[in-house]
């Protein structure tokens, strides 16, 4: 049988997991299919009901509990919240400024060892860097390391996976096998076999920045909605008809016509009947809704980059330089605490596996990358003192060089 099949084998009709049944899904775990902790869990679908700012209370009240935490319900408002595209954008920005840094795997000496960074330069380190990220906003990642293969001569996991979110309880380090289970009853992910297969991100109580916006994030789509309703009843004039038939095949005749007449709305009234619409005198559509939904943007923008303008429009060259510095500060803290989690918890890990990276540390490479006339300007000063191999022309703009002018030409000329 397979692993999935011993899994419900072990669990089927047990209200609690003995020692035993813990035993059993390890041995079986132990396959070639290796550790799954998210091979016995039960998924069930996110729900997504309407949210309001009670809700987030009533949800950050259950995450937040001693004796029975649950962030089912919060987790739920946090995937609502992701659908808007700025708090999106916001960290998307964020997260792809670190993402897309170069790393080298070096030795005690400070020099790359170029193999052991073949190694992690795969799409498997890539998805783990990004959940890695995802913990500073959902408050934590429990990561599912895959099998170990090698391919081609060099080892690598054959993916990377998260752990259900609302099948894990950080706060005790165990995994429940449905999101309704007792802590109490779940598998313990921080010691023994699973250890060797999982990385943990984020603290135990951590709520991450989500739990932040979600309250800017409810209002913001509480506005649009009532903008559209707006627009609904202000936006396209009202079509009215009034008739003094008592006829009633006649009445649901031009109540037809009228439905079939536009998108608009419309009514039917008896002859004399008065109606009035009145629009609030307090000030347009634009300064009631528009100017709350910029503000929930840049309450969101602040709470994920610290500063508004890398992503919104800012009024001068002066301030945008000082929230640059501000974002520029939150990325390299980003970088920090992914390369803390790979060299303290990641490279032990690999090691266990054999994976040979002994002696080794994984720093962000922060060689400064210059611009092309900037390359051109130092080659040029180079060039003025000492003889350089042809080689490395030819390798970098692909020129071929048969050999050397008679007379050796003004360096300046080099570039003219």
């Amino acid at each position: 049988m397979g692993l999935i099949s011993n899994i419900r084998e072990v669990f089927s009709g047990r209200p609690v997991y003995t020692q035993n049944d813990v035993d059993r899904l390890v041995k079986f775990a132990k396959s070639r299919q290796g550790i799954k902790l998210t091979a016995e869990l039960m998924r069930q679908t996110d729900s997504l009901t309407k949210k309001d700012v009670a809700s987030w209370r009533q949800a950050w009240q259950a995450a937040i509990s001693i004796d029975t935490p649950n962030r089912n319900m919060l987790y739920d408002i946090f995937t609502d919240c992701m659908v808007d595209c700025h708090l999106t954008g916001c960290i998307e920005q964020r997260m792809g400024e670190t993402t897309s840094k170069k790393f080298i795997l070096a030795g005690k000496d400070g020099k790359e060892d170029k193999k052991a960074t073949e190694i992690f330069e795969r799409e498997w380190f890539s998805t783990f860097i990004k959940l890695t990220l995802e913990s500073l906003f959902w408050g934590h990642s429990l990561i599912q390391l895959g099998d170990v293969v090698n391919v081609g001569g060099m080892m690598r996991f054959t993916d990377v996976e998260l752990v259900p979110r609302k099948h894990v309880v950080q706060e005790y380090g165990v995994v429940i096998r449905t999101i309704s289970d007792d802590w109490h009853n779940g598998i313990p992910y921080r010691e023994g076999d699973f250890a060797d297969w999982c990385v943990e991100v984020g603290g135990p109580r951590e709520l991450g920045l989500l739990n932040k916006c979600a309250p800017q994030c409810i209002s913001k789509k509480n506005m649009l909605a009532f903008w559209d309703m707006f627009g609904e009843l202000f936006g396209v004039p009202m079509r009215v008809a009034r008739t003094n038939t008592s006829d009633e095949s006649e009445r649901r005749r031009i109540e037809k016509s009228l439905d079939n007449m536009g998108a608009a709305f419309w009514a039917l009234f008896p002859e004399g009947t008065d109606i009035e619409i009145k629009e609030s005198s307090r000030g347009d559509a634009y300064n009631v809704y528009d100017k709350r939904v910029d503000r929930c943007n840049s309450e969101m923008s602040k709470g994920v980059l610290g500063q508004t303008m890398t992503i919104d429009s800012g009024s001068s060259l002066s301030q945008s330089e000082t929230h640059l510095e501000v974002f520029k500060n939150l990325v390299e803290q980003d970088a920090t605490l992914v390369a803390n989690i790979v060299n303290d918890r990641l490279l032990p890990l690999m090691l266990r596996h054999g994976f040979p990276l002994k002696g080794l540390r994984f720093k962000w490479d922060d060689t400064t990358e210059f611009t092309p006339a900037e390359d051109r300007e130092i080659e040029r000063m180079i060039l003025q003192s000492y003889e350089i191999d042809p080689k490395y022309f030819i390798d970098k703009y692909g020129i071929p060089i048969t050999g050397k002018r008679s007379a050796a030409p003004d360096p300046d000329s080099f570039f003219a």
